[in-house]
Order: C-alpha cells, then sequence, then structure tokens
C-alpha cells in the first residue's frame, strides 16, 4: 500500500481524543512508507488545512497532504437541533465529496475513514476502504452490513464487545479484525523514575455532553493519607475555575494541581512524576460502558502508572487489565479503596510496550488492508 487517502468528517485541528487517535495514524502511516492524503471538511469557524498549525497542535513533524473542504452546510453553523443536522450535513457532505474522490483517485488508492455514510458511499462506488469502528448507532449497524457486502470493504473494531454486539444482529466473514488503541511510545522513556503519591487524570473533563465526574476525585482526596496528591489536566477555563474554587472549599487546594490543555508531546511530561492514573466516565452513555478504548490508558501504561478505572465492562475488556484497581462509578470509599490497593499493584514492565505501541498498531493496519 503505497497511497492512502484518510477521509473523514471530522474537524481540525480539535483536542478530542478521535482527532489525536487520527493524526497519530497518519503519522504512523508515513513512518512506514504509506503517502496520505487527509480530506476533511472545513465546518468549525476553528478548522483549518493549514499544515503547519495542525503539525504544532498535534505535535507531528510529518509532511502530507492536507485538503479541507467547502462546508455549506447547517452543522456547526446553526446551534439548534444539532444531532438532526449532524446527520444530514455529515449524509450530504459524505456524498458529494465521495463522488468528487472517486472520479478523481485510481481504482488502486485505498481509503481509511471514521464515517460511516463515507464507508458506505465508497462501498457502493466499490472502493477500497477501511472503516474504524468506535462506537455503534441502529443507523452505523446497518450501513456498516450494507457496505461489507462490497469485496473491497473492511472494517476494523477497536473492541471485542463492537465486534461481538454487531454480530448478534449481522455476519462477519474475513473482512475485519480488531484493534484496541496505542500509545505513541516516541515521547516516554523506558528509564526508570522515581515516582511521587500523585493521582492523574488527563483529557477532556466532559465526553458527549456529560460530566466525567472527576470532580470525585477531590471529595476523595481529603479521606485520603496527606501523601497523595491529585493533578487534573485538561480543564476548559470554566472548569479550572470551579474545580479551583471546589478544592478551596474542601480545604485540599495546596494538594491539588489543575491544568488546561497541553499539547501532546507534552502529556508524558506530566505523567512522567505521578504514581496513579484514573480512568473515570459516567454511565450515561453506552459508548462509555461497552466500547471505549481509551488512549490516556496507554499513554498511562507507557508512563508507568498504576491505573484505577470506573468498573465497566469496556474498561474490563481493555488489554492488561488484571492489573486495573476497579471502583464502583460514584461511590466515594470505593474509590479510596482502589487507591490504597495501587500500593499492591506492580506497573507493567518496558518488555510489553511494543504491544501497546502505535507503531505496531499501524503496521497491523497496513497488514490488514494489503492482505
Amino acid at each position: 500500500m503505497n497511497k492512502l487517502t484518510y477521509l473523514t468528517y471530522q474537524t481540525f485541528p480539535a483536542d478530542t481524543a478521535n482527532s489525536i487517535q487520527t493524526m497519530a495514524n497518519i503519522k504512523y502511516f508515513i513512518r512506514n512508507g504509506t503517502q496520505v492524503s487527509l480530506v476533511f471538511p472545513l465546518r468549525e469557524k476553528t478548522s483549518t488545512a493549514n499544515s503547519e498549525k495542525l503539525k504544532e497542535f498535534y505535535s507531528i513533524k510529518e509532511d502530507f497532504k492536507i485538503i479541507g473542504t467547502k462546508h455549506n452546510l447547517p452543522f456547526g453553523k446553526v446551534n439548534v437541533l444539532k444531532r438532526i443536522l449532524f446527520l444530514y450535513s455529515h449524509l450530504v457532505w459524505s456524498f458529494l465529496i465521495v463522488n468528487k474522490l472517486d472520479k478523481e483517485k485510481p481504482s488502486t488508492e485505498f481509503f481509511f475513514t471514521r464515517s460511516d455514510w463515507v464507508f458506505f458511499f465508497l462501498s457502493r462506488k466499490n472502493r477500497k476502504v477501511v472503516f474504524e469502528c468506535h462506537q455503534f448507532t441502529k443507523i452505523r449497524k446497518f450501513l456498516i452490513n450494507k457496505s461489507l457486502t462490497n469485496k473491497y470493504s473492511k472494517i476494523i473494531f477497536l473492541n471485542n464487545k463492537l465486534k461481538d454486539d454487531y454480530e448478534k444482529k449481522y455476519k462477519l466473514k474475513n473482512n475485519f479484525t480488531i484493534l484496541h488503541n496505542g500509545v505513541d511510545l516516541e515521547y516516554y522513556s523506558t528509564d526508570s523514575k522515581v515516582k511521587s503519591n500523585e493521582i492523574v487524570f488527563i483529557g477532556k473533563l466532559n465526553r458527549f455532553g456529560e460530566s466525567r465526574n472527576v470532580d470525585l476525585l477531590l471529595k476523595v482526596l481529603v479521606a485520603l493519607d496527606p501523601k497523595y496528591t491529585l493533578k487534573i489536566v485538561g480543564a476548559t477555563d470554566l472548569e479550572f475555575k470551579s474545580l479551583e474554587k471546589e478544592s478551596k472549599n474542601l480545604g485540599v487546594q495546596n494538594r491539588v494541581t489543575i491544568l488546561k490543555r497541553v499539547n501532546y508531546s507534552d502529556v508524558a511530561k506530566h505523567l512522567s512524576s505521578s504514581s496513579i492514573g484514573v480512568l473515570i466516565n459516567s454511565n450515561k452513555n453506552t459508548h462509555s460502558i461497552s466500547y471505549t478504548s481509551p488512549i490516556k490508558y496507554f499513554e498511562y501504561l507507557a508512563a508507568g502508572l498504576k491505573i484505577i478505572a470506573v468498573d465497566f465492562p469496556s474498561h474490563r475488556n481493555l488489554p492488561f487489565s488484571a492489573n486495573i484497581s476497579f471502583f464502583e462509578e460514584g461511590n466515594a470509599k470505593s474509590l479510596v479503596d482502589a487507591i490504597k490497593k495501587t500500593e499492591l499493584v506492580s506497573a507493567l514492565t518496558t518488555d510489553v510496550f511494543s504491544y501497546i505501541s502505535l507503531e505496531t498498531r499501524t503496521k497491523k493496519i497496513i497488514d490488514f488492508i494489503s492482505s
């Protein structure tokens, strides 16, 4: 596979895990000898196809073709009926861009996408396309089923749960693989470091419009031995002020560090001195409960952290989950117990890092696409 068009309805730059994963995939596609073109809609006011701005935002150096297309559609411009407008705009944009690229791109070129509609329309054109599936809707399952009738269409499931749920209704052939997320080991040192008793959460504090309940970490800090401290990385301006105020109200402000978004290349620096990484989510979203394979989990592993996680099937399904200390959602006592249990757990050794690296993951994707 020499050339790949990464065609997605995502927008860039964005501080979401999905956009970070897309850029990391592209980085390692390039490093493994693939020429990549990224095509996406300029659907937000902040959207840009400026190469230098995107490379700086995502901390990458690789050169690749970036094409931002016009998006004369309502999603991103109108603040009502967002879900309906997203579906409509996503469908129309996908239809138009696929028709355009089908005429421009040779039949030998491969496509990679995170968009179910792009997957569907490319499959209708009998193009070589791989869809990376991170969650389901009823529409998405239907589109996947129709798309996989094309002999050139393939699918990557993020975990076994996604694959098993799909097979409850539809059949699969030899056109799928299962690949968890991974971590860019380039930023992580294999040198052993003296760890503090710092608990860290890194990432967005809200997901799908729901709080991740990160403020619970402040409350349990009161019940923990004073040797424990807490670092929260990724707060917005409003979240920063709210968490700062709450930490003062609880009397733990001297044990808490709150930071706003940091560049991807700086994530490892903030994790390097910490001891315990936190995976925490709300049960109000099916993706969080069943399907997520968090990038931050693999970052925690690479940084040599012990890990505590809310007890959801998605977290139980993660690689090396036997090393995770689980706690009951919203239960402060359970969370305290999980933190204390980490003292009996050993962090993973560096000999397993190759299994969780984006380098390894990308090579598997290339082999899958080319098979």
